[in-house]
């Protein structure tokens, strides 16, 4: 685990922020260089803090305007059927977020897709088919009061 200082933290706010920042931009805002927030930068990403930067896309804007939240159990508690579950959250795109939950259901999926049409084929030929899945429950989102996915870095 890597340290992060109070200037690390000032960094990682400014970025969840906007990540187009340049380092001089985020330096001006925080007090340090250029140079000095471009090392931290990149410490802070070789280390794995900073994962990725992307996009903040309206799904509405671009035809996905369901939101749903899918619970799936699996049949069988083996490091094999979570595995074959596993694999197959990954290859769908769909799938916006992942967990692995305690209690009745095994997994809370977010899906996002453009209607209930396209979640009920969603739901029906790709998860209720799958070996490792016993049983679906979903709930659609009918209004997203906040989806600004971040950290809570006190100042």
């Amino acid at each position: 685990m890597v340290e992060i200082d109070g200037f690390d933290r000032k960094i990682l706010a400014q970025l969840q922020e906007d990540a187009s920042r340049t380092n001089q931009q985020v330096g001006e805002r925080i007090g340090l260089s250029a140079s000095q927030v471009s090392r931290r930068r990149q410490r802070l990403e070789e280390a794995g803090v900073v994962r990725r930067y992307r996009a903040d896309i309206d799904p509405a804007a671009v035809g996905l305007a369901v939101v749903a939240f899918v619970g799936v159990a699996l049949n069988a508690h083996s490091r094999q059927n979570a595995r074959r579950f596993r694999d197959l959250v990954r290859s769908l795109p769909e799938v916006q977020e992942a967990h692995v939950l305690t209690g009745d259901m095994d997994y809370m999926l977010k899906v996002v897709v453009a209607d209930l049409a396209a979640l009920s084929v969603f739901i029906n030929d790709e998860l209720l088919p799958h070996d490792a899945v016993r049983n679906v429950r979903s709930s659609i989102a009918m209004e997203t009061l906040k989806d600004d996915n971040r950290l809570p870095f006190a100042m």
